[in-house]
């Protein structure tokens, strides 16, 4: 297994629950937090704009109605995703992945993208997102690291830019998934944290996959995942975790 070059602790959504998600606040509080590493949700506006959002729809987390993919990315500029957190955040607004890496890439600090296609644009989103990274991050001494629930999406990432690192995402436990990740030559596993056993984490190891768990928030939980062998661990407790440890 090559060395996790990355932190060891990872700041769901850019600040876990301490700022509206996925947006350039987020980024900012947990970086105050002394985070040096992000995850964020990517997906594609209808005119190809790659953006930040977790959700399908627009209605959690912005003011905003219906398919997020549906809308260009000038409608989603307009739209105020901070209110729904709370009031000091009224008017923030989405953000572009190259706004986002672009801040972060000043400061020295690191990314992973869960690729959170529209549903039926798998392919494209996966594609696009490869692109836009393999370009905003061309000089960085150490590229954002790829993730997905999508099979198709992660494939069609490493077909366009193979040199990025990748891992697939599993909310349910597979046996077979080993020999999918072997297949198509990704770098990690990350699980929800309750699907990780010694067992699977020494075969992840034995496959010279990376090992992480999403999301954890609970110090204890925490502690035996360490204990049992795990690379990263991508919590939404900012103000609980020391990212330094």
């Amino acid at each position: 297994m090559k060395p996790w070059p990355y932190p060891r602790w990872v700041a769901h959504r850019g600040a876990g629950l301490q700022a509206p998600e996925n947006t350039l606040a987020a980024f900012q509080l947990g970086a105050r937090h002394g985070f040096r590493m992000f995850e964020c949700d990517a997906k594609l506006s209808a005119d190809g704009v790659v953006f930040l959002l977790h959700d399908a729809t627009l209605e959690r987390t912005t003011n905003g109605q219906g398919l997020a993919g549906d809308l260009s990315w000038e409608a989603l500029s307009a739209l105020d995703a901070g209110s729904w957190h709370s009031p000091a955040y009224a008017s923030e607004p989405l953000s572009r992945l190259r706004t986002v890496g672009r801040w972060l890439q000043s400061r020295d600090l690191f990314l992973n993208i869960e690729i959170k296609p529209t549903s039926g644009f798998e392919a494209e989103t996966g594609t696009q997102v490869a692109r836009e990274v393999a370009q905003l991050w061309a000089d960085a001494k150490l590229w954002p690291f790829l993730t997905s629930f999508s099979p198709v999406a992660l494939e069609a990432a490493a077909r366009v830019a193979p040199h990025l690192p990748r891992g697939l995402l599993l909310n349910q436990w597979d046996d077979t998934v080993f020999d999918a990740v072997r297949a198509h030559r990704h770098q990690a596993l990350i699980c929800h944290y309750a699907l990780w056993t010694p067992l699977r984490l020494q075969q992840a190891a034995q496959q010279g996959l990376w090992r992480l768990s999403y999301t954890v928030n609970d110090p204890a939980v925490a502690d035996q995942l360490w204990l049992w062998g795990h690379e990263a661990i991508i919590t939404d407790a900012i103000d609980v975790f020391d990212p330094r440890r």
